[in-house]
């Protein structure tokens, strides 16, 4: 214990300064909660759907929900099941056990529906679409409206394909 507090006194205060804040992300997430609104009317629900993937995905998915984006501030919620959701956001390779879930899944949502493909291995396959335990991307099995490449795509990536599905479902030019 005395050699901790030793240690902090040798240190001292700290005198690096922080870093500015980024005030440019607060003016988009209100541009992005009134598009939102415009468009639908209400919030905007998601279901997302693990095709098979290595969950790398899905880490940027919840990265949505900390605090720096709070994207349920935004108006954009995940919801549990597909019958409440406006759009499947779906990751991962289409594997062979998932390809009947995954089809239920689009079947049970309402019209109109949106579905975006997340990460390579949803839009292509990735590293897995020549394994015996894969059907490939997405496509094979749905209509794709939006697909958002990458290995995972940053949140940022991801929250700009959502919006790209929804600008591309109801006709509205991006500003």
């Amino acid at each position: 214990m005395w050699q901790l507090l030793k240690q902090i006194a040798k240190t001292g205060t700290p005198t690096q300064r922080l870093p500015e804040g980024d005030d440019a992300w607060r003016t988009e997430g209100q541009r992005i909660q009134q598009e939102v609104l415009d468009v639908l009317g209400r919030a905007l629900c998601i279901r997302a759907i693990d095709g098979g993937s290595c969950n790398g995905c899905e880490l940027e998915i919840h990265a949505l929900n900390n605090p720096y984006y709070n994207i349920e501030g935004l108006g954009i919620k995940f919801v549990a099941s597909p019958r409440h959701a406006d759009m499947l956001l779906v990751t991962g390779p289409l594997t062979l056990n998932m390809k009947e879930a995954v089809w239920r899944a689009y079947e049970a949502t309402p019209h109109p529906k949106l579905v975006v493909a997340l990460g390579e291995c949803a839009c292509t396959g990735g590293i897995f679409r020549e394994s015996y335990a894969v059907s490939g991307p997405l496509s094979n099995l749905l209509p794709v409206d939006v697909t958002i490449p990458g290995c995972p795509p940053p949140p940022i990536d991801i929250l700009r394909g959502i919006l790209t599905a929804l600008r591309v479902k109801h006709a509205i030019p991006p500003p």
